[in-house]
């Protein structure tokens, strides 16, 4: 053993340094302890989306954009100057979304397994609708018949769901996933597709051909465009169809984001937005669904 000298001033020092020390200890071990803690369910179909301001809504410059790469019609009804939020920025905690639209191969499951109606529309129902009017011929390959989907469409987006239709979807599928599904709302879908960088389409700034099933005559399987993914792997936020959320309108209508097969590029910006009646069943609108990480 070595004896060492030491003053009585550096003895407190030492002390001092050494309460110093404890204290920062301390400190650090309940920020660590009052971190939120990490999701411990992300099933593999679904991203985790980070928690943190987004950019949403759109402004003057991103409209215009829109209305360049949409048909003269569009500008004409104003749908992007009428439906479309203000810019503004909101904060969000973690959610997990689905990595793709939920497919009739997915949704044929939870019919056969709880006998919930399947997709199907008459003529007569689907003409007093009354928007966004295809021939009735057009929706026939959509119906589904003897309780099952046209076996080309199984992994298509499903389609003729109304809002109801869709989180009783969502919730029988919570079980499967051990999380409690629900609809995105219009903020965590419009996240999702921005990112925080704040992009206008799900891969960035400028529209890229080819990276969604637009200006088409049907729905496509929900893997055909990889190149159309968000960098967190999340597809079909442009294109293919337009997806029931959460949310409503300024009138009270459910709320639809994205854009679908037969639209032109500048519908599938991520701010776009537009409203229906909660009962609508049409061959343009799917859905998927999101949650809170399970902790």
């Amino acid at each position: 053993m070595r004896l060492l000298c030491t003053s009585p001033a550096a003895v407190r020092n030492s002390k001092a340094a050494c309460r110093l020390r404890v204290v920062s200890a301390s400190a650090l071990f309940l920020l660590a302890a009052c971190k939120a803690p990490e999701p411990t369910t992300v099933p593999g179909h679904m991203a985790l989306i980070p928690g943190g301001e987004y950019q949403l809504g759109s402004d003057s410059t991103e409209r215009e954009l829109g209305y360049e790469l949409s048909p003269p019609a569009v500008r004409g009804y104003g749908w992007y100057d009428n439906w479309e939020a203000v810019p503004r920025r909101v904060r969000l905690e973690p959610f997990l979304i689905d990595r793709a639209p939920v497919t009739q191969k997915e949704y044929s499951a939870f019919v056969a397994a709880t006998g919930h109606r399947m997709p199907y529309i008459d003529e007569a129902t689907y003409l007093e609708q009354g928007f966004l009017v295809h021939p009735y011929d057009e929706v026939l390959p959509f119906n589904w018949r003897v309780g099952a989907p046209d076996s080309a469409l199984l992994d298509h987006p499903v389609v003729l769901v109304d809002l109801e239709d869709a989180r009783a979807y969502c919730e029988w599928r919570s079980a499967a996933d051990g999380l409690a599904l629900r609809l995105p709302t219009e903020a965590e879908w419009e996240a999702a597709c921005r990112g925080a960088d704040g992009r206008t389409f799900p891969w960035g700034d400028d529209w890229r051909d080819g990276a969604a099933q637009v200006e088409s005559t049907t729905t496509a399987p929900v893997t055909a465009h990889p190149n159309g993914a968000t960098p967190d792997g999340v597809l079909d936020l442009a294109g293919n169809v337009f997806e029931w959320t959460g949310s409503s309108m300024p009138d009270g209508r459910a709320m639809l984001k994205g854009c679908s097969w037969d639209d032109a590029p500048g519908t599938c910006r991520c701010a776009f937005r537009h409203g229906r009646p909660t009962p609508s069943r049409h061959i343009l609108i799917g859905f998927r669904c999101a949650a809170s990480p399970s902790r």
